[in-house]
């Protein structure tokens, strides 16, 4: 009886290791989605981060 209820409980490290490859996954995805963008159009997402303010 002890082997049947051991074996349906969560294991907390596997869980773990499942959440965190989601998330990777998650920010690899962002990543990808942004270095696309960079590469389309590089002149336009540089030139709001780098230009200095004037006035």
């Amino acid at each position: 009886m002890d082997d049947s209820s051991l074996s349906s409980s969560v294991d907390v490290d596997k869980g773990f290791a499942i959440a965190f490859v989601l998330l990777l996954f998650l920010f690899l995805m962002v990543m990808i989605f942004r270095c696309a963008k960079l590469v389309k159009n590089p002149y336009k997402v540089s030139s709001t981060t780098t230009e200095p303010c004037l006035s």
